[in-house]
């Protein structure tokens, strides 16, 4: 069989710290956090939430 080789560029290559998911990854100032963990750690690392739509 042959090894699995590391994924150097695209989706592939990046994953969330939190969870590992490839998908909706937020890569500004080097978080690398998808943005489904970032819901739920936003207070805890210094974001505030502004505006929003409805509801």
């Amino acid at each position: 069989m042959q090894e699995k080789r590391e994924i150097k560029y695209g989706k592939g290559s990046r994953r969330c710290r939190r969870c590992g998911t490839h998908q909706a990854i937020i890569r500004r100032g080097g978080l690398y956090v998808c943005r489904r963990c970032i819901r739920e750690i936003y207070a805890k690392i210094g974001f505030k939430k502004t505006g929003g739509r409805g509801g």
